[in-house]
């Protein structure tokens, strides 16, 4: 910019002005009187002459003298154009108002054609213009909108903005509030034109919101496969969805679609052959709907043979105990090894499947799930240190404890070991044996229960709920006060209650890296009357695997691998745990242990799993964050007994960018409102050109150099008042 104009002004009153001429004139006259009486002395003229100028010095001042310049402008101002670009512009919603039957375009079709208009070339000569795309700065850009940096960006390089033409569906997902840079481009007086694409409500459409299957599954046993489908159709939609295997294999299950809704369900399957598969679940096309491409989602799996390793520890072969083995026993998939106590003889129980005493650490590591029964601490059953151990296997290599307390109490002693943090419930010191009643109790579950895979006895909500209220009853329960904090109670008593509620029965929690289980009562073995192995068998199956799921994501000879959740998502921190043993089996106090992660792109991320503390021997753990939806392949590797592990975790990607939801007028109309702007729904870039036309041209900048307040002009009166006062000490002035 240059100079046009340059001049001094000031901003005198006329009271200002008279008491200026007034001062000044009194100067000249008391100075001349002054000067006469010292006989016209020079030394006295001067400080005379000195004093009418420091006082007209003061009375400029007053009137406050300013440099003014005004400078016109010398840059071409810009019109900038962003189109968005990001995924939700993909959104077929645009339906030619002249004939609603016509296919609907994409929002994308549509800001293109008009980015490409050529009406922008009428633009007046004096306007520079610029057409821009955004998006995102993420590393898959179109998968996110950040609004706010698309203007915050142009801010920062552009300096002459006459005004911003929005073109986008104002959906934003990232990044600050749009409304701060809107607030900065007013301050700049930049108008913003918005023009929203888009519907402003959602399309008729069917769309496979969820398909979350487990990461792995195993070899002729059922596997629940969970979906939600959400609908925008104004009428309940009925149809056959399918599941299709990449080797062929066919599932179909029935659901209906509420009006405007969401359902969730799932399908069981039961794997015949181990290997990695991919599931693609599909929801036929409804003749409304308008998107055809959110009826499919596909996910991996793993099919693996199994293997789980048990530990039942009992005092006394009661009926439960029993049972018990018995249902594990014929399991396919478990291998159990039992540990029976006789306290009142001083003998172990012995035969096939018995230990002869309580396993040493590198043997207790290679269970999966422990189930506890009626046992205490005592010189003829378990000591502190075994329960230590037992703790100590629970926290940090992810295995599983099952409570099952017994009428002789003697689960009451542990409350005094290492074990007792692990107990999900407190229990009531005033009856240790427990109750029993000649009439059965029946078991009720909670809204958790209801919901809860381990409560799972029938495939329908319904039919579940029935077989839990028609059970045989059991005719004891355990002693307890009440459910611990940051526990789950899955059923309750349906009748007993104490001072905080119902009995809690079934209760769950996690300790450290391992899970527990609470069953209050020892009459689950009758749930066989009338059906045999049906309930009993599932119920006890699905524990064991519930508890040892984690624990056998991956695992090797001298590793183990497992992570949490088990189901991540682009964004969650996913916590890492490894197990990590020497060649000869003893857990590793320190090591080396880093996993390799590549992600779907090839970008490779290194991670150093740290060394759990002095009571987590053999645990390493540490966090990372997908950012990318897809397979990671992760390499674990230890130098210390030189073992890999390798294993593929699926990343679901977290969806910002959704196909198929309303445009979002209210943004746009936020960040037109707050720039002083306009939203302009008439898709017409001669329209836009005339706003822009009618915008004023932008007004010259002027500076204004305040002389009157200057520390220069301020620094000469008083370099002057000091010369005059030294000036009156020369002469002699009193």
């Amino acid at each position: 910019m240059t100079a046009t104009t340059s001049e001094l002004t000031f901003t005198p009153t006329p009271l200002t002005i008279c008491f200026s001429v007034a001062v000044v004139l009194c100067a000249v006259v008391l100075g001349i009187i002054t000067w006469r009486r010292s006989g016209y002395a020079a030394g006295v003229g001067w400080l005379e002459l000195l004093r009418v100028l420091i006082l007209v010095f003061v009375a400029i001042s007053i009137n406050q003298p300013e440099w003014r310049e005004i400078f016109e402008p010398d840059e071409v101002p810009t019109l900038a154009v962003l189109t968005d670009v990001s995924a939700s512009m993909d959104t077929a919603d645009v339906v030619d108002p002249a004939d609603r039957l016509s296919p609907a375009l994409t929002r994308t079709a549509v800001a293109q054609r008009l980015a490409e208009d050529e009406g922008w070339g009428s633009l007046d000569e004096k306007i520079e213009l610029l057409m821009e795309t955004f998006s995102s700065s993420e590393t898959q850009a179109k998968s996110a909108t950040d609004l706010n940096g698309a203007l915050d960006k142009l801010l920062e390089q552009q300096s002459s903005l006459k005004g911003v033409v929005l073109i986008s569906d104002g959906d934003w997902n990232i990044g600050e509030s749009p409304a701060q840079a809107a607030t900065k481009l007013r301050m700049r007086d930049t108008p913003v034109f918005a023009l929203p694409i888009g519907s402003r409500e959602r399309l008729p459409d069917i769309e496979l919101a969820s398909f979350d299957v487990p990461t792995f599954a195993i070899v002729e046993k059922a596997v629940r496969l969970p979906f939600s489908i959400s609908s925008s159709l104004p009428t309940d939609y009925s149809t056959t969805i399918e599941v299709v295997t990449d080797s062929g294999e066919k599932l179909s299950h029935e659901v209906t679609v509420p009006a405007m809704g969401k359902v969730s369900d799932h399908i069981l399957w039961k794997p015949q052959d181990a290997g990695e598969i991919q599931l693609t679940l599909t929801v036929p096309l409804n003749g409304a709907e308008r998107d055809d491409k959110n009826n499919s989602i596909t996910a991996p799996m793993v099919i693996r043979e199994e293997s789980l390793k048990v530990l039942l520890i009992e005092s006394f072969p009661r009926w439960e105990y029993r049972y018990l083995r018995n249902a594990l026993e014929r399991d396919p998939g478990v291998e159990v090894q039992c540990l029976l106590f006789h306290p009142s003889i001083k003998n172990l129980g012995a035969g096939r499947g018995y230990l002869e005493a309580f396993p040493e650490p590198d043997v207790l590591t290679q269970f999966d799930v422990i189930f506890l029964g009626d046992v205490g601490l005592s010189d003829l059953m378990l000591s502190s240190e075994q329960c230590t151990a037992m703790r100590d296997h629970v926290a940090n290599q992810a295995a599983g404890m099952v409570f099952l307390p017994g009428f002789r109490g003697y689960q009451h002693q542990l409350m005094e070991t290492e074990l007792a943090d692990l107990l999900p419930v407190v229990l009531d010191n005033a009856q240790p044996r427990g109750w029993g009643s000649a009439t059965p109790g029946q078991f009720e579950l909670t809204d958790i229960g209801l919901r809860s895979l381990l409560t799972r006895l029938e495939d329908s909500d319904g039919a579940n709920s029935d077989v839990w209220s028609s059970l045989p009853g059991f005719q004891w329960f355990a002693g307890v006060a009440r459910a611990k904090a940051g526990s789950e109670v899955l059923a309750t008593h349906s009748s007993e209650t104490n001072r905080y509620g119902r009995i809690p029965l079934i209760v769950t929690k996690t300790y450290g890296t391992g899970k527990i289980l609470f069953m209050g009562t020892d009459g689950a073995w009758r749930w066989r009357k009338g059906v045999e192995d049906k309930y009993h068998y599932r119920f006890w199956g699905q524990v064991a695997r519930w508890m040892a799921y984690q624990r056998n994501m991956t695992s090797g000879e001298t590793m183990r691998l497992f992570y949490s959740p088990d189901r991540p998502q682009t964004g969650d921190i996913l916590t890492l745990n490894a197990n990590v043993f020497s060649i000869g089996g003893e857990p590793l106090r320190t090591a080396k242990v880093i996993v390799q992660a590549q992600a779907p792109s090839g970008k490779i991320s290194s991670i150093r799993l740290q060394p759990g503390g002095e009571d987590q021997w053999g645990l390493f753990s540490a966090s990372f964050t997908p950012e990318e939806p897809g397979t990671y392949q992760m390499l674990m590797t230890c130098a210390e007994n030189g073992a890999t592990l390798e294993t593929p975790i699926n990343v679901q990607g977290s969806v910002r960018e959704r196909i198929g939801q309303p445009a979002r007028y209210d943004v746009l109309e936020e960040i037109a409102s707050i720039s002083r702007g306009k939203i302009i729904e008439e898709l017409d870039v001669g329209k836009i050109i005339a706003e822009i036309a009618a915008l004023p041209e932008p007004e010259p900048i002027e500076r204004r150099l305040r002389i009157w307040a200057h520390p220069a002009w301020i620094g000469v009166i008083i370099l002057l008042l000091t010369i005059f006062w030294i000036g009156r000490k020369a002469v002699g002035a009193v």
